[in-house]
């Protein structure tokens, strides 16, 4: 791999990064919540969001002047979308919280969360062997853990929703969570989107 091939697997792992930083500082503010301290923790928060908007613009600008890429031009711009998306869905999580004025935090939240965190890291080393990719022996094996984190993702979220629709009373929070555990959810659907353009991507160069 050229070094300037390698600007794009290089950005591609910047971009998680950012986001698998953002998941985890999500799941410090929901452990120990304060909501009287949200708002600065948005803000913080959507430094990371920018700083991932940053890196994604940095490929985009390597792309407009290349006159040959190592993979196609479209998958790496849905590439480096599907990316800033989670960290974008992240945010999203955080901005409900604050906009609804949640008082409490309900435990399959945090749980959802190290869900997400979990899909992040695994990404982090997809991206790492994403380069080298044709002698990688990590590569399928980690798609394959982002796609069962996600089916757990999903049970979690299921037993969030029923529990909220079964047991709360108050239609405000229940609109309000209903958001927050589809906002978390759409992270981790992100995380195995990505995974699977990468696996995509792999097949139409092997």
């Amino acid at each position: 791999m050229k070094k300037s091939d390698m600007v794009y697997f290089d950005g591609f792992r910047d971009c998680v990064d950012c986001a698998c930083r953002a998941a985890k500082f999500l799941e410090q503010v929901l452990v120990d919540y304060h909501i009287d301290t949200v708002k600065d923790q948005m803000d913080q928060l959507h430094e990371l969001e920018h700083e991932g908007d940053t890196k994604k613009h940095e490929i985009t600008r390597v792309l407009t002047k290349a006159f040959i890429t190592p993979i196609e031009r479209e998958d790496i711009v849905e590439l480096s979308g599907k990316i800033d998306d989670i960290t974008d869905s992240i945010e999203d999580v955080l901005m409900h919280i604050y906009v609804c004025q949640v008082p409490e935090i309900r435990p399959t939240a945090i749980e959802m969360v190290k869900v997400a965190i979990a899909c992040c890291e695994t990404l982090i080393i997809i991206m790492e062997e994403f380069a080298d990719f044709k002698h990688s022996n990590k590569l399928n094996q980690n798609i394959i853990k982002i796609n069962d984190l996600e089916e757990e993702g999903d049970r979690l979220y299921i037993k969030s929703m029923y529990d909220l629709h079964k047991n709360c009373t108050n239609p405000l929070e229940v609109i309000a969570w209903r958001d927050i555990f589809g906002y978390i959810e759409k992270c981790i659907d992100k995380c195995e989107d990505t995974a699977d353009i990468v696996q995509m991507v792999v097949m139409k160069n092997s």
